[in-house]
């Protein structure tokens, strides 16, 4: 049951929150290099070996597989994904209008910068335990609004719902693959295009895949288990916090959920809720353990609870608080935040309209979590017509470097 913490055990959270299988990292490599030099019979292999696959089903689903499962799912899915996906739509929208083209007078001329699309994106949305519709809409709709020409989704044992979900958000094809060799299959185009940049969360081997792959491909980051910190104040509702918590719990038994209150009576009754809610919610088995991961942490006031905070970065951060506004500014480091006790994280995950592919484990302090800006680019540029007010600084410079050529392409430009 959430542990009860002191400040300084933070330090045994943070190394937690990164564990990883000793050789998840081995396993991935190898797995990689294997579809890298064996192409699409290595993939099919490994798909069969990993039961990803059948011996005679194929390593691709086309746009008229998904439509076909769209017309399969009932309507009552179909619309639910519908709307999701117009609001994801809606907010990734808004998001593109604020990267706008710069155009700046520097001496001599001209620069600026183009914001411009990556050419082809592979999506992986998981399966296993849970498989994740919703991941795909999130991954898949904000490359179409960035202008991404090209989207492949992997995800291994589709259901009719992952696929239905893939034809609205509009991927071109799936591949039914998952784990390390689904990364592989993306980044080598082994039987789709070849993509700049490969998204989505997944197992440690996936995540795996995708470090060891990261400089041939673009990435959106490094996902670990999921996580929550609540922070809660004396007024909290200790219901609502309880199944805030719960419900990152129930994703996965190494999910962290994270407490931080300001009363110990506020924090007793949260641990009371958690365990009524627990005697009829379904995904326990899995809930209990995560529950383990975590803590529950009593501060003296809302100002260290910000401090703790910040140094965690959680992934979701939830402000069960009075005013919570107020104290928003000076909450730095987090994936997402979700303000005032109406406002369940839960609502994000199903397309309220922020993206809920996000930075765990801390790297909320050097990273932001997927959107249209993961699939954008900002190549700058340089027009001078007169350079004059810029050679002999050049030159000068270019010598202080010992770089003689770059000193002469400068100076030719005198005349």
């Amino acid at each position: 049951m959430i542990p009860q913490l002191t400040a300084p055990d933070l330090a045994v959270i943070h190394v937690r929150r990164r564990r990883q299988s000793a050789d998840a990292e081995d396993v991935a490599a190898a797995i990689v290099e294997e579809v890298r030099s064996g192409g699409a019979d290595a993939l099919r292999a490994l798909g069969i070996r990993f039961g990803d696959i059948d011996t005679d089903e194929p390593l691709m689903m086309t746009g008229q597989d998904m439509t076909a499962a769209l017309a399969r799912i009932p309507l009552e899915e179909r619309a639910a994904l519908q709307r999701a996906a117009e609001r994801i739509e809606r907010f990734a929208q808004a998001q593109r209008t604020t990267f706008t083209d710069l155009t700046f007078a520097v001496p001599g001329g001209t620069a600026g910068h183009r914001w411009i699309p990556v050419d082809s994106v592979g999506a992986y949305a998981p399966g296993g335990r849970y498989p994740l519709p919703s991941s795909v809409l999130m991954t898949v709709i904000p490359a179409r609004v960035a202008g991404v020409r090209t989207v492949w989704v992997a995800s291994p044992r589709p259901t009719d719902t992952v696929l239905a979900a893939a034809a609205i958000a509009g991927a071109d094809a799936l591949i039914p693959i998952g784990g390390a060799q689904a990364i592989a299959a993306l980044a080598f185009g082994t039987v789709g295009p070849r993509c700049d940049v490969v998204v989505g969360p997944g197992n440690r081997w996936v995540t795996a895949a995708k470090r060891y792959l990261y400089g041939e491909i673009g990435i959106d980051g490094l996902a670990g288990p999921s996580e929550i910190l609540v922070i809660a104040d004396g007024n909290a509702d200790p219901d609502l916090v309880a199944a805030d918590l719960l419900a990152q719990a129930e994703h996965d038994p190494d999910a962290v959920p994270m407490l931080i209150t300001l009363t110990a009576d506020m924090r007793d009754a949260v641990i009371r809720s958690i365990d009524m809610q627990l005697t009829d919610l379904p995904t326990a088995p899995i809930a209990r353990p995560a529950l383990d991961n975590g803590f529950s942490l009593i501060v003296d006031s809302i100002v260290d609870a910000v401090a703790i905070s910040n140094e965690i970065a959680p992934e979701h951060l939830a402000l069960h608080v009075d005013d919570a506004d107020k104290i928003l500014p000076d909450l730095t480091s987090y994936g997402s935040a979700f303000v005032g006790d109406s406002s369940a994280e839960a609502f994000a995950d199903y397309g309220a309209g922020p993206n809920h592919v996000l930075p765990t484990a801390g790297g909320a302090r050097y990273q932001s979590g997927l959107s249209v800006s993961t699939y954008l680019r900002s190549p700058t540029w340089l027009r001078l017509d007169n350079p004059k007010a810029l050679i002999d600084d050049t030159v000068l410079l270019a010598g202080i470097e010992g770089l003689v050529g770059h000193a002469q392409a400068a100076s030719r430009r005198s005349s």
